[in-house]
């Protein structure tokens, strides 16, 4: 199903094994058949609706469509069936990735993640070498670092005050307490301690732009440099000084020149 909700963007739902996902799409003031989407990958306590006006701006900034969908469990679309497993940053690309680039009939994109969405943008990109022209990869992590677990601890923590937790129900409703719980516990399951991005980024064919904060709660340098290390095809890092974990809230405009800059030198 979908609907048009004003001149600028369109809701659908897509369908799956285990429920159905909501996904959204902003067409770009230039699009034409030859501009692959680009696709969005949100956070771990993420959701279409906590992109903001970003899509928009990203749509108008590239003239490339863009699409972003809530993961099962996340945000507007079904409740998830269970728990998260240790494979779920490259299951995603043969589950709900799969089903909305065949349902919203997607041939070639950029795939944009951000933190464990960059992860899943890596994976993706193994998935679909024929399709994917390019990953823009946000705050990413690429490796389990114990600055992620002690900074999604402290974070959990914060959630014990009653108003941070309404502010994550305004996004995921009664879903709200599973997806902190499926953030915080899945992280510090001892079989994903040795989750890494090294099998997959060998294997990519598109060229990366990784970006990330300098000031990352969440993430040291580490990680984009274990990107530029390990992927054989050409990355470019761009480094924000004076910014956290969410670049393209923290620095939009300097996000959005590096990612036209970056999508302009690939044609």
């Amino acid at each position: 199903m979908t609907k048009k909700t004003n001149q600028s963007c369109m809701e659908m739902w897509v369908k799956t094994n285990r429920g159905n996902l909501y996904a959204k799409s902003w067409p770009g003031p230039q699009i034409t058949q030859n501009q692959p989407p680009i696709v969005l990958l949100h956070d771990s306590l993420g959701s279409t609706q906590q992109w903001r006006d970003f899509p928009m701006r990203l749509a108008d900034a590239t003239g490339h469509p863009v699409i972003a969908y809530d993961r099962l469990g996340f945000g507007k679309s079904d409740p998830h069936p269970g728990l998260l497993g240790a494979s779920f940053i490259s299951d995603e690309a043969k589950e709900s990735f799969s089903a909305v680039i065949e349902q919203l009939s997607i041939g070639r994109f950029i795939v944009f993640g951000h933190s464990v969405g960059g992860g899943m943008a890596v994976s993706i990109a193994r998935a679909y070498p024929d399709q994917c022209q390019a990953i823009i990869t946000e705050s990413a992590q690429s490796f389990v670092e114990d600055r992620t677990l002690d900074g999604i601890l402290v974070a959990r923590d914060s959630f014990s005050d009653p108003s941070q937790m309404k502010r994550l129900e305004k996004h995921h409703g009664s879903k709200a307490k599973w997806v902190l719980d499926a953030w915080v516990n899945t992280w510090h399951l001892p079989e994903f301690s040795q989750w890494c991005l090294d099998e997959d980024l060998p294997l990519v064919r598109c060229p990366i732009l990784a970006i990330h904060g300098e000031n990352d709660e969440y993430g040291s340098s580490r990680h984009p440099k274990r990107i530029v290390a390990l992927a054989e095809v050409p990355v470019r890092f761009e480094c924000l000084s004076k910014c956290g974990h969410v670049p393209h809230r923290e620095q939009e405009k300097e996000v959005l020149d590096a990612i036209r800059s970056f999508i302009e030198d690939m044609h």
